[in-house]
């Protein structure tokens, strides 16, 4: 499956390890934006001069790269990124209030999942016992460190690339 399937599906088997119920929500791109664009009229910052779309990117990018809000945060130094660190802070806390997550999350939180639980990494370890991973090129941080945390037991790891189709380039 795909990083994000796979995702979805740990997470549901364990919701409760990261705050959730089994029913939880996947926020698409507009839902998403939409939370930004309330958490930012909020804090009052402005949502013309910094798009809810962008916040969210800088968002994304952060969880994507497992910067926590707290480490975002200490990293801000200009405008922009102080204004993200602000919606970041209560992003995660209002998809958990609202049962929710996004598209982020089914690689953060289940990341997060396993490096906290070693009997659920023990168990995934188990089921995962040959990992084949496409397109590695393409892979994040988040990503990355699941193949890692999975790999890590057995060693069990076949990756295929190709830089000249790389997205991040």
């Amino acid at each position: 499956g795909t990083f994000h399937a796979i995702g979805a599906r740990m997470l549901r088997a364990a919701p409760h390890l990261v705050g959730r119920t089994s029913t939880f929500t996947i926020y698409d791109q507009d839902d998403t934006q939409t939370v930004v664009k309330r958490i930012m009229e909020r804090h009052k910052l402005n949502v013309k001069q910094f798009t809810p779309r962008g916040v969210h990117a800088a968002i994304s990018d952060a969880k994507n790269s497992l910067v926590s809000p707290d480490e975002y945060a200490n990293l801000a130094m200009d405008p922009f990124s102080r204004a993200v660190a602000t919606v970041y802070r209560d992003f995660g806390e209002t998809l958990r209030l609202a049962n929710a997550v996004d598209f982020d999350d089914l690689l953060v939180l289940r990341e997060r999942l396993l490096a906290e639980n070693p009997q659920e990494l023990e168990k995934y370890r188990r089921k995962f016992q040959y990992i084949l991973v496409d397109e590695y090129q393409d892979t994040n941080r988040a990503q990355y460190q699941l193949v890692k945390l999975l790999a890590g037991g057995h060693g069990n790891l076949c990756v295929v690339g190709d830089d000249d189709q790389s997205i991040y380039g």
